[in-house]
């Protein structure tokens, strides 16, 4: 076992920090979560993901960014969506600014058996659709009943 020094208010910086946090997002800027990855702050994008028999879509809402700077990678089992919405430019001053700007970044552990290099991303009207088709031993199989 080793001594070490106790310091009282160290703990209490931290305590702070988290009731600042826990203040700021629940009452100045309701829904802006932020996650760090590596080292930065990025925020995380909500999605939605649902599965149909042929395919796992994602759907993810990022209004105000160009499509060609969303990044898309699925490794192994983890899909990564990565991007950066930027302000426009104001001319003056901000009076209010409630939309979020800066990187943003999503993974999600996907437990079906996908095929990647089938995947399509669709984007339209601010929504992003990716489309992962399921590998063929996933996907629903029909059987027909012989008679007689």
């Amino acid at each position: 076992m080793s001594i070490s020094r106790w310091e009282p208010f160290g703990q209490l910086v931290s305590l702070r920090d988290a009731m600042n946090r826990l203040f700021e997002e629940s009452y100045l800027r309701p829904g802006l979560e932020r996650v760090t990855r590596g080292g930065e702050q990025v925020a995380a994008l909500p999605v939605d993901v649902y599965e149909t028999a042929n395919a796992l879509v994602v759907m993810a809402s990022i209004p105000g960014v160009d499509p060609g700077s969303i990044e898309i990678t699925l490794e192994s089992d983890t899909l990564s969506i990565r991007g950066e919405s930027k302000p426009a430019p104001a001319d003056g001053s901000y009076l209010l600014q409630e939309r979020r700007f800066g990187p943003f970044l999503r993974q999600l552990q996907i437990n079906i058996p996908v095929q990647a290099d089938q995947a399509e991303a669709a984007f339209d009207r601010g929504v992003l659709t990716l489309t992962i088709p399921k590998s063929e031993e996933v996907r629903p199989k029909t059987i027909k009943v012989k008679t007689g």
